[in-house]
């Protein structure tokens, strides 16, 4: 039986390698989309160029959307803004035209989202895929356009389904969040943020990549699922469990929201706000986590990391 060929992008986030490397374990051909061609599993796109290599899509039969400027990295001018933006909603728009000008369809396209669909709050509500998009702030609208983007894909014909996966903070040992809150926690400096009571939204890199894999087996599945752990945990606990696997004290009061304010600009909304989000409907679809508790998350990846 030919390998099914599966096409990545984002080949430059620690997601993307992950999934390869696990889709490889598990059989599949993989092929990356990247800006900057560095080997022969990789192949070039420039999303404002509007330009794709075709060889990319040759006898794909899945295609993986992980692309997205880090959402955190730098302040939100109006032109980061635009960046964050394109890089997921016009990117998806190539590729899915990309694959109209070739007469090419795919068996599924599986596209990144985020929790912050739900838009940045903290409230009592455990939202669930059926709740409607937050409230009009930045995250939220750039969570809307994205998942539109994605739909498109089943609504134009050119994918047999779309799955759409609202991811919460990625913990990974090779980087991303969890490497900027280990460090000052490391250097007794660990600090809760504002009032703690903000929700963190969370799932092992090796959940995410599992139900990546989960939802490549089984083709019932379609439309948006949650990618989140099954643990609520807020942002007060979240930092003593991450002291307690460190081996550190967590002595030093809660940061100010003033002060993360000022700091952070816009962006402090991504610290200082979060609610919990249900991972029911993903688990009911047959999915396994392997890592149901931050404790145990943690306790994994550090033992592997080098952050």
């Amino acid at each position: 039986m030919r390998q099914e060929i599966v096409l990545i992008t984002g080949a430059n986030g620690m997601i993307a390698r992950v999934l390869g490397e696990k889709l490889v374990q598990e059989g599949y051909s993989v092929r990356f989309l990247t800006r900057c061609k560095r080997s022969d599993h990789e192949y070039e796109w420039d999303i404002a160029g509007k330009r794709i290599d075709a060889e990319a899509f040759e006898e794909v039969s899945h295609i993986v959307h992980l692309a997205g400027a880090g959402i955190a990295d730098k302040p939100w001018t109006d032109q980061y803004k635009h960046t964050i933006r394109s890089s997921r909603v016009d990117s998806a728009r190539l590729i899915l035209d990309a694959l109209k000008k070739y007469d090419i369809r795919i068996k599924s396209f599986i596209s990144a989202s985020a929790v912050g669909f739900y838009g940045t709050v903290t409230s009592e509500s455990v939202f669930s895929e059926d709740d409607k998009k937050g409230a009009r702030d930045f995250l939220s609208e750039v969570c809307e356009d994205w998942e539109q983007a994605a739909q498109a894909f089943s609504v134009q014909g050119v994918s047999d389904r779309t799955v759409v996966l609202r991811i919460g903070v990625v913990l990974s040992a090779q980087g991303g969040a969890l490497a900027k809150m280990i460090r000052p926690v490391k250097n007794y400096l660990g600090a809760s943020l504002g009032n703690e009571k903000q929700y963190m939204p969370w799932i092992h890199v090796d959940d995410l990549c599992g139900i990546i894999l989960h939802i490549l087996r089984h083709s019932s599945m379609q439309g948006v699922y949650n990618a989140v752990s099954p643990e609520h945990v807020n942002n007060g606990s979240f930092n003593r469990a991450l002291a307690r696997v460190l081996g550190r004290p967590l002595w030093l009061p809660p940061v100010p929201r003033c002060l993360i304010n000022m700091l952070f600009g816009q962006r402090a909304s991504i610290l200082l706000e979060g609610s919990r989000v249900s991972s029911e409907k993903m688990i009911r679809s047959g999915y396994l986590f392997q890592y149901e508790t931050l404790e145990k998350a943690l306790q994994n990846l550090l033992r592997k990391s080098r952050i």
